[in-house]
């Protein structure tokens, strides 16, 4: 648990930051901060993000760093080996996108994720784009996500603990 001791939990997303411009080489470029800097939010879901869900939409929560996607985190905290009946669900959502042809495709969610401080890297797709999906690392740490969707990039962290 002592890697969840630097998260906090607030109901406001973090102010947008200006991360590699869609399209570029690598989206964790300026403006993306180092280390394990996404905050898991405990707060109701912004109103963009809640569609389908009735009552309450306080659930834990990250937003990418550019604030175009966030993952809900039905499994949270996620873990590198879950108990039997268990898994490590996300449902990722888009920000609504501005009309154009490429927002209007739509293709996998493409998430390269590399291991904080390490060259660890592991590739994973959500067919259909952003949705539900049961993301697993190959190990425990603070794992950077770079996300690509529909000619869209984001970037976020999550950490993923020793169970």
């Amino acid at each position: 648990m002592l890697l969840l001791a630097g998260c906090a939990t607030t109901t406001a997303p973090p102010p947008r930051q200006v991360g590699a411009p869609a399209g570029t080489a690598s989206a964790s470029a300026a403006g993306v901060p180092a280390g394990c800097g996404s905050r898991v939010e405990t707060g109701p879901l912004p109103d963009w993000a809640d569609a389908g869900f009735s009552g309450s939409t306080r659930m834990p929560h990250v937003f990418g760093f550019g604030g175009e996607i966030v993952a809900v985190l039905f499994g949270h905290p996620l873990a590198h080996s879950r108990k039997v009946g268990t898994n490590n669900k996300i449902l990722w959502v888009a920000r609504p996108a501005p009309t154009s042809p490429a927002a209007a495709t739509r293709g996998p969610l493409r998430i390269t994720a590399t291991l904080d401080g390490t060259g660890t890297r592991v590739t994973r797709e959500v067919d259909g784009g952003p949705g539900p999906s049961i993301i697993d690392m190959p190990q425990p740490g603070c794992w950077r996500l770079e996300l690509r969707w529909s000619g869209r990039t984001d970037v976020m962290d999550l950490v993923y603990v020793d169970s």
